[in-house]
């Protein structure tokens, strides 16, 4: 449902050397790394203390594993990103002739906002242990700066209608307040869509890494398009994700000596959504989640007659139903062979199949 990626975001400047300016994020989000990999141990104890720490109940061996680490994650992400800021605006800082686009300005302040958002509504959740209807909520309200900004710079809600509906319905259709409404739920979804999908050693940070680098294939695939200046913006946000995402799989991995935490699920659903709603690909942004639109499905409780059955069937026990018994790492890496696969199935729906139903 987003509006055509043909239309190039109004008054997104042409850096001069978007090579040089990658390559700084790139040593940047190294260093972040590098840095979470020190420190993720040397705060084990503090939340041991602060009793943010709990067993790892499939394990025979009992022993507390620090919990929320996704806050220290989301905390060096930010740190990246803020020191980030004047180097995409160099050009314009150091020139007296080239007009200040404080329009992408405030869109890359507002990114981080929402962001920043989601991690501190994260951590009170690890903390407080939130209700799942006030987790579902959150998210929205996460997103507001995010769709003001988009109301400000582009307030584009026209979709463009697959070829075989046209006929019907015309070549695009605009829904207005509806495509706010979508992208507010696209925010909900992400954040909730990989909470959801839990529950053993590496399988939250695994599937957002492999999500994060599918999203920076699909950017570096297409900065020779049209919206190149819109999937520089992404790559700017997700190279430092994935950075700090493989640092914490990296103690994630089984067995666990950090456990990720709320906070890191949202923290990595609204980094999604931003790219996506900011760099207009939020069709091809779903389609990166499949795994985790087929486990949603699983999840919702089915009725027969006057009972409601509970089967607590997530894709995790689905693998589990038609396997049989296996190791957690073993689970855990067929779950995200499947991600890897989903993530190829979409690049062929977004490139070799997508003539059928538009005009690329």
């Amino acid at each position: 449902m987003d509006p055509s990626n043909s239309t190039q975001p109004p008054g997104r400047s042409a850096l001069l050397d978007s090579t040089g300016v990658l390559l700084v994020n790139v040593i940047f989000s190294a260093l972040g790394t590098l840095l979470l990999l020190i420190i993720i141990p040397g705060f084990k104890e503090a939340f041991v203390k602060a009793k943010l720490a709990g067993i790892d109940m499939s394990k025979k061996t009992k022993y507390e594993v620090p919990e929320a680490q996704g806050v220290i994650c989301g905390a060096v992400y930010l740190v990246i990103m803020f020191m980030f800021i004047p180097l995409p605006f160099y050009n314009e800082f150091s020139s007296t002739r080239i007009a200040f686009p404080h329009n992408e300005l405030i869109e890359y302040l507002a990114a981080l906002l929402s962001v920043c958002c989601m991690i501190f509504l994260g951590f009170a959740d690890d903390v407080l242990n939130l209700k799942w209807r006030h987790k579902l909520w959150i998210p929205t309200i996460a997103s507001l700066p995010l769709l003001m900004v988009y109301f400000v710079n582009f307030n584009s809600t026209v979709i463009i209608v697959p070829k075989p509906f046209r006929q019907w319905i015309g070549a695009d259709v605009d829904i207005g307040l509806l495509y706010y409404i979508y992208m507010s739920m696209l925010a909900v979804f992400c954040t909730n869509a990989i909470n959801i999908l839990a529950g053993i050693n590496g399988i939250e940070a695994g599937q957002s890494l492999v999500i994060a680098l599918s999203i920076v294939t699909f950017n570096v695939i297409e900065l020779n398009g049209d919206c190149h200046d819109a999937h520089l913006f992404s790559l700017y946000f997700m190279i430092p994700y994935v950075a700090v995402t493989f640092a914490l799989l990296f103690y994630n991995w089984y067995p666990s000596r950090a456990f990720v935490g709320d906070t890191f699920c949202y923290f990595s659903g609204m980094t999604f959504a931003v790219v996506g709603i900011l760099g207009h690909f939020s069709k091809t942004l779903l389609l990166f989640f499949v795994p985790q639109i087929f486990n949603f499905l699983l999840s919702v409780q089915g009725e027969d007659g006057m009972y409601v059955e509970v089967n607590n069937l997530t894709i995790i026990n689905f693998v589990l139903k038609w396997t049989g018994p296996m190791h957690e790492r073993t689970l855990t890496m067929i779950l995200l062979a499947m991600q890897i696969f989903c993530s190829i199935l979409a690049f062929t729906i977004r490139y070799p199949l997508a003539n059928c139903f538009y005009d690329v």
